[in-house]
C-alpha cells in the first residue's frame, strides 16, 4: 500500500493511535500549546473579542474548534469570552468538528463538567455540515496529522509487511513536487478536500490554525515518531515500524505553502502567516498576563509566566510553531 494509506491506518484505523483518547502533556506522548497554558486559548478568544468589538465578527458568531481532543482549548476560549462579556455565552454558538464518537463523548463530558451545562456544544463529524453564515474556526496541530506521501527524487514510498519500498512517482504528484521545487520529504494528502469541505460549510469565516513547519519545502525528511516525549526519526535504524504501528504518534513538519495553495483554490485568502510567538503577542497575550498579575499572588503569577515562556520562547514553541490565518469572505 502507499505510505499515505499506511499512515491513515496507523493513526485513524479501527485500532489507530487517534481512535482512542490519548493523554497530552506530562502523562502522554507529547505536549501541545493547549496543554502548556490556558492563556493560549484565552489569547485566541481575546482576538475574536476584538473582532466582535469592531464589528468584523458578529455577536452571534459560531465558534468552532476542529480536532478538539478533550476540549480544553474550547473551554479556555469560552471562559475568556465570558470574562470579556458574559452575554456572549447566550448570543454565540459553539461547535466542535470531531468524527470520532469516543472523543465526542469525552469532549461533552469535560465541557459539561466545566460549565455546569450552561454552554451548549454542537458536534459535527465534518466541516461541510456547519451551515454557518459566519464562523470563527480554530485548529491546533491539525495539518501535521494528515496522511502524507514520502518522496525522494522521482520515487515515492510504499509499505509492505511494515517495510518501506520505493516506486515511481505518478504524474500528478510529480507535477506538485515540481511546482513546490521539492525533491524529497513529505507531501500531505487531503488538504485540498479539507479546504473544499470548509468552504462548503460556511459562507464566510476566519480560520486560525497553529502548527510546526515552514512556508517552504526543506527538501529533507522530517517525519518522526513520538513516544513518551521521545522523538524517533522514521528512518532511524533502531525503529521497527511493526512495533510502533498504532502505538505511537506519527507526524511531520507542515509545508504551509501547500496549505495556502489548497485553501486559495477553495476561495480563501491568507490574511496572516507568522510565528506563534508573534501571533499570540498580537492577540494580547502579554496584556492578559499583566491583568492576571493584578488579580493573583506573586507565586501564581510567576508560575503562569513560566508556562507562557513555553508558548513564545524562540527555542521552544515560539518560532518553530507558526500561525496561519485563512479568511473566506462573502
Amino acid at each position: 500500500m502507499l505510505f499515505s494509506d499506511y499512515m491513515r491506518e496507523w493513526l485513524y484505523g479501527e485500532n489507530g493511535y487517534y481512535q482512542h483518547f490519548k493523554a497530552i502533556g506530562k502523562g502522554g506522548d507529547f505536549y501541545t500549546a493547549v496543554s502548556a497554558s490556558a492563556f493560549f486559548g484565552a489569547s485566541i478568544a481575546n482576538y475574536l473579542w476584538g473582532l466582535i468589538r469592531i464589528g468584523i465578527a458578529p455577536r452571534d458568531t459560531l465558534l468552532v474548534e476542529i480536532g478538539a481532543h478533550q476540549g480544553y482549548l474550547m473551554g479556555d476560549m469560552i471562559q475568556w469570552l465570558y470574562t470579556c462579556d458574559p452575554s456572549l455565552i447566550r448570543s454565540m454558538r459553539f461547535a466542535i468538528v470531531e468524527p470520532h464518537a469516543g472523543l465526542q463523548k469525552a469532549q461533552k463530558e469535560y465541557l459539561n463538567d466545566r460549565f455546569g451545562g450552561e454552554v451548549a456544544i454542537e458536534h459535527y463529524d465534518t466541516p461541510e455540515k456547519l451551515g454557518a453564515e459566519y464562523a470563527f474556526i480554530v485548529a491546533n496541530e491539525i495539518f501535521d496529522a494528515f496522511p502524507c506521501e514520502l518522496v525522494k527524487d522521482a520515487q515515492m514510498a510504499a509499505v509492505e509487511d511494515h517495510r518501506l519500498r520505493w516506486e515511481s512517482v505518478p504524474e500528478p504528484l510529480a507535477e506538485m513536487m515540481q511546482r513546490h521545487r521539492q525533491t524529497q520529504g513529505e507531501v500531505a494528502v487531503g488538504y485540498e478536500l479539507f479546504a473544499q469541505k470548509m468552504a462548503a460549510g460556511v459562507e464566510s469565516c476566519d480560520f486560525i490554525s497553529f502548527d510546526y513547519g515552514e512556508r517552504y519545502v526543506r527538501n529533507d525528511f522530517s517525519i518522526r515518531i513520538y513516544r513518551q516525549h521521545e522523538t524517533f526519526p522514521l528512518f532511524d535504524e533502531a525503529v521497527r515500524l511493526k512495533d510502533e504501528f498504532q502505538k505511537s504518534d506519527l507526524t511531520y513538519d507542515v509545508n504551509f505553502a501547500h496549505v495556502m495553495e489548497a485553501f486559495g483554490s477553495a476561495g480563501f485568502e491568507t490574511a496572516h502567516y507568522e510565528t506563534q510567538a508573534r501571533a499570540l503577542i498580537r492577540f494580547g497575550l502579554i496584556d492578559l498576563l499583566e491583568q492576571f498579575a493584578g488579580q493573583t499572588t506573586q507565586e501564581k503569577y510567576l508560575r503562569e509566566a513560566d508556562k507562557i515562556k513555553t508558548l513564545i520562547a524562540p527555542t521552544i514553541m515560539g518560532d518553530k510553531f507558526k500561525m496561519i490565518h485563512l479568511r473566506k469572505s462573502v
